[in-house]
């Protein structure tokens, strides 16, 4: 079969290699889709090689089919159709034990160290089958490019719970790419009042409008902080997102936001980075201060179910498709500032 192999910083070959097969505990299935998130280019750019190793199939944003099932497999038969949580838990450690196995200690990544969704065929090793990291989806219809949303969704209803929006509140998403714009969705699906989205992007400025945002904003044009205030009696934004890895939007958010607010760090940021701000704001406006980096097999649940009902309209989110001949040039791509989510199909 053919996959994307990574070769080392910055390589990325289309190789012919075996087809896997299945051993005890194992499920053998079809790749459906896997869209390409931006640690794929980072991977594919020589900025990202640590925890991945040589020899991978990379792509861990997986939907694919069962063909084959394992001696002792019975969550799982053949034609069920799933996407992939990506991290695979261990079940022992402190965090798995206590509700938080996104925090695992000794945690295996598809497209890291297991083989990941950038090929025809692909294996869920026993441990991922035992654990329950494939997330069968119950409807028929629901493409596969649709589906393997379900993994960046999923972090996004972790980054919900952690910021908690109410009803009724304003809420600032700070940068529309495909995060931003799953929380754009989710915000106006939850029922708040306002959604302030920025974006350098008219084209995902328009987008962001279409998925319910009431607002969609160039912040080089437009200051976010006075457009909040305006919405809201001068009090400020009762919710910001960040989904761009700029350390000075750390210190927008905790500006635009009320007392009482809640500030979500949900992009990455550079590694040994640091802002300079004044922890009063944090202090006397008593502002709540998260972070969201990765999600737990219940909310890939959660985010299936919403994919299937429907409310959430996808096609607006992965607007371009790629076959797996073309995976260098998806990847790439991806980091061109054109369109949304890119799908790789075999």
């Amino acid at each position: 079969m053919k996959a994307a192999i990574f070769k080392g910083p910055g390589e990325l070959a289309l190789e012919e290699v075996a087809d896997p097969t299945v051993g005890p505990g194992e499920v053998l299935y079809k790749v459906g889709a896997n869209t390409v998130c931006g640690t794929d280019l980072r991977i594919l750019r020589g900025e990202k090689s640590k925890g991945i190793d040589r020899g991978v199939i990379l792509g861990h944003e997986i939907a694919g089919e069962v063909v084959e099932v394992g001696a002792g497999v019975t969550n799982y038969k053949v034609g069920d159709r799933f996407a992939v949580i990506p991290s695979v838990t261990c079940g022992r450690c402190w965090f798995c034990k206590h509700g938080e196995e996104h925090f695992c200690e000794q945690v295996d990544l598809f497209g890291y160290r297991i083989n990941g969704g950038l090929a025809e065929y692909g294996v869920l090793p026993a441990r991922a089958v035992e654990r329950g990291n494939a997330i069968v989806s119950h409807s028929a219809d629901l493409p596969f490019e649709h589906m393997a949303l379900m993994e960046p969704l999923s972090c996004v209803l972790n980054g919900r719970e952690n910021y908690q929006q109410q009803l009724g509140d304003t809420v600032v998403v700070m940068g529309a790419g495909p995060i931003g714009l799953l929380h754009t969705a989710l915000a106006r699906i939850g029922g708040a009042s306002n959604v302030i989205v920025s974006d350098l992007s008219a084209e995902r400025r328009e987008i962001a409008l279409g998925l319910g945002a009431t607002h969609a904003v160039d912040p080089t044009q437009q200051p976010l902080g006075d457009l909040a205030r305006d919405l809201t009696g001068g009090r400020g934004a009762d919710v910001a997102v960040i989904c761009i890895g700029r350390g000075e939007l750390f210190v927008d958010a905790l500006n635009l936001v009320r007392k009482g607010g809640r500030v979500n760090a949900f992009a990455g940021f550079k590694a040994g980075g640091s802002v300079e701000f004044d922890p009063n704001l944090i202090h006397y406006g008593e502002i709540d201060v998260t972070g969201t980096s990765n999600s737990r097999r219940d909310h890939g649940e959660a985010a299936m179910r919403l994919l299937e009902s429907g409310v959430l309209d996808a096609s607006k989110i992965v607007t371009h498709q790629f076959s797996l001949d073309q995976v260098v040039e998806a990847i790439e791509f991806t980091g061109s500032g054109q369109g949304v989510k890119v799908a790789v199909k075999p």
